[in-house]
């Protein structure tokens, strides 16, 4: 009995591999023949309704995709109504707000800012990290010599919400980070041009009242973003250090290499955080992907991620699928 249970548990995994392969197989031959999409955008949350916007500008006239995801997310960082990224961002637990960025274009240059004060704009520093410097990451006051070396101008990036908010969490000054989507961390945004290149930029002012120096997978390169312009590219938003611990966004863009779907590679993603951890409480975890051929997908631990989507042909806010749902 215990030989035939083991030969029936072999040939279910044996077949499952088999279908596996032979769906990896089939999607390939279709990719294969296929052109290259038609230029879209995608991100992260309602606030890439915005973004998105501001990044047809410049995938409608042809432009560039690393031009389009700066834009973008530019719009992010300048939305005071916006509290976990750029302007108006929550502060840390010293009452400092500080924000990190990354950006990545089509031919694998990469650039990264952590822990950056006083910039409204980290992805645009990030760029120029990727641009004008033999690096791809600097942090802190590093990072923001650099930027006030290339022009940037420093300015206070608190607003009276910000204040507000953090002089009602002195009162306790409890640490406990809540899944909702006013505290989700991060804008991440894809986006594919006219000329079939992929770019991708991620830019965030972290997890509300974090401890000091803390940073998450947003500006880390192959966690919270990474581009392959053979393949497609995928970003995260949610708990970062889950992310990181699965190198997320690097390991998407290889399963859709292998022919998967943007959303089953997402699906797969998440399937491993859940497998690492025996209680998912306040671990939220969402990737987008995007691939070469504009297909696009996402997934989530939990319910309630959104992302957007703009093309030449409808602008709209899709509901991600997800393991699981919140609690009331």
């Amino acid at each position: 009995m215990h030989n035939r249970r083991l030969f029936l548990k072999l040939g279910a995994l044996t077949s499952f591999q088999w279908l596996s392969c032979k769906e990896s197989s089939f999607n390939s031959a279709i990719v294969d023949k296929r052109r290259k999409g038609d230029p879209l955008v995608i991100s992260t949350w309602n606030s890439g309704i915005a973004a998105n916007e501001a990044a047809w500008s410049i995938l409608g006239t042809r432009g560039r995709a690393l031009d389009a995801v700066e834009t973008g997310v530019k719009v992010a960082e300048a939305d005071p109504s916006n509290t976990s990224v750029g302007f108006g961002g929550m502060p840390d637990r010293d009452g400092n707000i500080t924000l990190d960025a990354c950006i990545m274009d089509e031919v694998g240059n990469c650039g990264s800012v952590m822990c950056l004060e006083k910039i409204k704009h980290p992805v645009s520093v990030a760029r120029k990290v990727m641009e004008e410097s033999p690096h791809v990451f600097l942090s802190g006051e590093g990072a923001y010599t650099f930027a006030l070396a290339h022009d940037f101008k420093p300015e206070d990036l608190a607003t009276e919400k910000s204040k507000e908010a953090y002089a009602k969490w002195l009162e306790t000054s409890n640490y406990s980070p809540t899944i909702n989507v006013e505290n989700h961390d991060t804008i991440g945004m894809l986006a594919l041009d006219y000329d079939g290149n992929i770019s991708g930029a991620c830019t965030t002012s972290g997890m509300a009242f974090k401890m000091r120096g803390r940073v998450g997978d947003s500006p880390i390169i192959g966690a919270g973003l990474f581009v392959d312009n053979e393949v497609g590219a995928a970003c995260a938003t949610g708990l970062g250090e889950e992310i990181i611990k699965v190198a997320g966004s690097a390991i998407i863009v290889e399963l859709m290499r292998q022919g998967i779907s943007p959303e089953n590679a997402c699906k797969e993603m998440v399937d491993r955080v859940r497998r690492r951890n025996s209680d998912l409480t306040n671990k939220q975890v969402c990737f987008i992907a995007l691939n070469k051929y504009g297909d696009h997908g996402s997934f989530a631990i939990y319910d309630g991620f959104e992302y957007a989507l703009k093309n030449a042909m409808e602008e709209k806010l899709i509901s991600s699928p997800s393991l699981l749902t919140l609690p009331d």
